[in-house]
């Protein structure tokens, strides 16, 4: 399969600098896949599982919020969060979606509590969900 130059780049550093066969990522419209010769383009990410084929092996990750964008066969991946499977602390995830129920089923939470909540189980979720891709 072509491959072709991938960067991934979050807050905290470089996570992946290289040549993939394929990307996957959710974007807020919906998953999207890259291969070599894709067209250009820029695109918004979502809240979801992220695919990685590297020579033939498939590599996934939580990827939450930032963009995409493909510019002359070169992809460019900058993300809020960007975590390999094998790196989630499964507990740590937990913990936080725990945490997160408990203020969505507070009837003193108030509406922006509330709306902080949702999006902290939904990115628990996430993460639990790629864990288990290990």
């Amino acid at each position: 399969m072509t491959s072709f130059p991938l960067k991934i780049v979050t807050p905290d550093g470089l996570a992946f600098d290289g040549q993939a066969e394929e990307l996957l990522v959710r974007t807020t419209s919906g998953d999207m896949g890259i291969l070599a010769g894709h067209t250009n383009c820029v695109a918004p990410l979502g809240m979801g599982l992220a695919m990685v084929l590297l020579e033939g092996k498939r590599r996934y990750a939580a990827c939450i919020g930032g963009m995409v964008t493909v510019v002359s066969g070169s992809v460019t991946l900058v993300a809020t969060t960007f975590e390999w499977a094998e790196n989630i602390d499964v507990g740590r995830a937990e913990a936080s979606a725990q945490r997160a129920q408990r203020i969505l089923g507070s009837k003193d939470a108030s509406a922006a509590e509330l709306r902080l909540a949702e999006a902290r189980l939904k990115r628990a979720l996430v993460r639990k969900g790629a864990a288990g891709y290990r």
